[in-house]
């Protein structure tokens, strides 16, 4: 299986990564990088690794100096591009899922790029609502609100909004049981401290009634959504906004997690960490439990979406 790799910002680790796991990603697919010759050759040797003669790419992007551990425009619009350029390969089937490496969001602002992160792109490339998806086989969370401030998260949350979001995300993994969290503390105290968990309440009862089945549950309290005897018979939890869902599984699955992107007509995964400039071209040897989680994942689910079509 082919599986296009968007290299990410090459001012961060996203290049050590791909070099030295490509022994292994090669073992279960085909990679193909999405990096020019030059930005390849130019960072391979900073990092004083030599390019596997197998290490295949799509050339894309333009040529600029790598500048170590900063955010710079050019590193943004080449990770840009990079994204870009796996997302044409997938969409002209010449390969069947997306692994998304880390880029830098202040990096793309810089470069007039004017998403928030690859989600943000995907939703606006495919005129689709893509549900962002955090964890590992232990824990998955999705996120209703993505990257917005805490300010706005209140208001997005609506009882229709949210029933459409719900049953969406149900179709996409067909779980049994679904948790949905509350958005306030304590689950709102029964209206003490706000409303929002009646519209939340309403639009699981939706989904639920359309489902014909009691698939969600909640709203929990946030603070012990999450515990251990919880955990037990969940997997699957709905966040209201981002660091609800990311904060428990970063603390537990800080190596092993991945992002999936649902609800979009092709498959995209992305490792669930950033570019790490304290320690890129440092020969820190970082962790490729996340990429290696993403790549088999998208095979999977590719796998998965040929024998639903066959």
């Amino acid at each position: 299986m082919k599986i296009a790799v968007s290299i990410g910002d090459l001012n961060g680790i996203s290049l050590e990564i791909a070099l030295k796991s490509h022994q292994e990603i090669k073992k279960f697919c085909s990679p193909i990088y999405t990096i020019n010759s030059i930005m390849l050759n130019k960072a391979a040797a900073l990092l004083n690794i030599a390019v596997p003669d197998d290490f295949t790419i799509e050339e894309c992007g333009n040529v600029f100096e790598i500048n170590p551990s900063n955010v710079c425009a050019h590193s943004g619009q080449f990770s840009y591009d990079s994204f870009i350029k796996a997302i044409e390969l997938t969409k002209d089937k010449k390969t069947e899922a997306i692994v998304t490496l880390p880029i830098n969001k202040e990096a793309w602002k810089r470069a007039g790029i004017s998403y928030r992160g690859h989600t943000e792109a995907l939703k606006d490339i495919f005129k689709q609502d893509a549900i962002m998806m955090i964890g590992c086989d232990k824990l998955f969370v999705s996120l209703f609100t993505h990257h917005i401030p805490l300010r706005e998260v209140a208001k997005n949350v609506t009882k229709d909004k949210l029933t459409k979001f719900l049953l969406s995300f149900y179709r996409q993994i067909k779980e049994e049981k679904i948790a949905v969290l509350g958005l306030n503390p304590h689950a709102g105290d029964n209206g003490a401290i706000s409303d929002e968990e009646k519209k939340i309440k309403e639009a699981i009862s939706e989904a639920n009634k359309e489902l014909e089945n009691e698939i969600f549950i909640g709203p929990l309290v946030p603070d012990t959504a999450f515990t251990p005897k919880n955990r037990q018979h969940l997997r699957y939890f709905v966040c209201m906004y981002h660091d609800q869902g990311l904060i428990p599984v970063k603390t537990l699955y800080f190596d092993e997690s991945i992002n999936v992107s649902l609800n979009l007509p092709i498959v995209r995964t992305s490792v669930d960490h950033g570019t790490a400039y304290d320690i890129a071209y440092k020969n820190k040897n970082p962790s490729n439990k996340s990429y290696i989680n993403a790549v088999k994942e998208a095979i999977k689910l590719a796998q998965k979406r040929k024998v639903y079509t066959i």
